[in-house]
């Protein structure tokens, strides 16, 4: 099984040999992404995990874009932003439904022992690394949130 950097870059070539801009041009936003991240002071080379929290850090500023165009009415904008980021998707895993993100989100509650909004942080801590690239942050926190109003 490759690696999802050898993977990225055999995807660049194919890209880039089909023509394809969008594909081209988001998966050299990734590949210049993953080799910032890699020369900060003191990181090393990253593996799978590691370049799929930066692929998800790039679905946040996509996401982030796409909801300022729609606010300054430039649709066109926005959907190149909503199209970028369903090519950045199709690197992380399946994401979950949200039922399947319900049901995680009860266990963690469950595990932690939370008892209202106050325990929040414990429930996201527990939570979080489990569901890396298989749920957004902000999916799971309002998740955590509308379950946790339920508790009181």
């Amino acid at each position: 099984m490759a690696t999802l950097k050898e993977r990225i870059d055999a995807d660049l070539k194919d890209a880039m040999r089909s023509k394809n801009e969008l594909r081209t041009t988001v998966i050299r936003a990734i590949k210049s992404a993953v080799k910032y991240k890699e020369v900060e002071p003191g990181a090393s080379a990253l593996d799978d995990s590691g370049v799929m929290s930066v692929i998800t850090g790039l679905i946040k500023k996509g996401r982030d874009s796409a909801d300022q165009f729609k606010a300054a009415n430039r649709p066109e904008l926005a959907e190149k932003e909503e199209a970028e980021i369903a090519v950045l998707q199709s690197y992380l895993p399946q994401q979950l439904t949200p039922d399947e993100l319900a049901a995680a989100v009860q266990a963690a509650i469950a595990e932690v022992g939370a008892q209202s909004a106050k325990d929040m942080g414990a429930v996201m801590k527990n939570l979080t690394p489990k569901l890396q690239g298989k749920a957004e942050g902000r999916a799971i926190s309002e998740a955590v949130k509308a379950q946790l109003a339920k508790l009181g």
